[in-house]
């Protein structure tokens, strides 16, 4: 039996890659995003108009749009360089949207059987793993979509007997949204990082609904 996916984002390079890997696996995939389909995560409207036309049920939703900074900017080095513009766009792509499209994933998912819900995060938006500052934009917006993703897996876990929500951190990989930072970091190519999230994705448990998982399934803190 056929399974099938929905991959919100699809366009960037995670996103693009895990729809191909799903599709190797022989998974159909329904791919949505800025570039081909006129998604705007950030206005409610325009997902709640994407969405609604969605037939379903999917038995995986990925969620993997987001951005660093606010465009022509950089994250915040120093609290002196928080601004009201910055803030809001970033906030507007990493949590509003991730809200908006919550608000459909008790329609898009199968009411009976397993299925997954899974948002790209970032360890960065662990509150507990925050060490060294600085990001607060992307951290703080991180951060609250993991707050949504919570409050969604209780939600869903009275509804949907088996549907597994999870927050997701892919590790640093090699594509624009990361080009001007991954110096500092071991990166790994798209093809690599979507591999490794299906993976866990397709080995998640009940008991795992949630939770906070890196590329390798381990837990990360909240």
């Amino acid at each position: 039996m056929t399974q099938n996916a929905l991959i919100i984002g699809a366009s960037g390079g995670i996103g693009a890659a895990v729809a191909q890997d799903l599709e190797t696996r022989g998974w159909q995939v329904t791919r949505l995003s800025r570039a081909h389909d006129g998604l705007d995560i950030s206005d409610q409207a325009n997902v709640d108009a994407h969405l609604e036309a969605q037939n379903g049920p999917y038995e995986l939703v990925f969620m993997a749009s987001g951005v660093l900074a606010a465009e022509g900017g950089a994250p915040e080095k120093a609290l002196s360089q928080i601004r009201q513009e910055s803030f809001e766009e970033v906030f507007k792509v990493n949590t509003f949207g991730v809200a908006y499209v919550l608000r459909h994933v008790p329609k898009l998912l199968p009411k009976k059987g397993r299925s997954v819900l899974a948002v790209l995060t970032a360890r960065v938006g662990s509150i507990g793993d925050n060490n060294i500052g600085g990001w607060h934009a992307y951290r703080a917006s991180k951060a609250a979509a993991n707050q949504l993703l919570r409050g969604a897996a209780i939600e869903l876990g009275r509804s949907h007997k088996e549907a597994i929500a999870v927050a997701l951190h892919p590790g640093t990989v090699a594509t624009d949204f990361t080009a001007n930072y991954a110096a500092r970091h071991t990166t790994v190519r798209p093809e690599a990082a979507a591999k490794n999230l299906v993976d866990v994705m397709l080995g998640l448990t009940p008991e795992d609904s949630g939770q906070f998982f890196d590329y390798a399934y381990k837990p990360i803190e909240w």
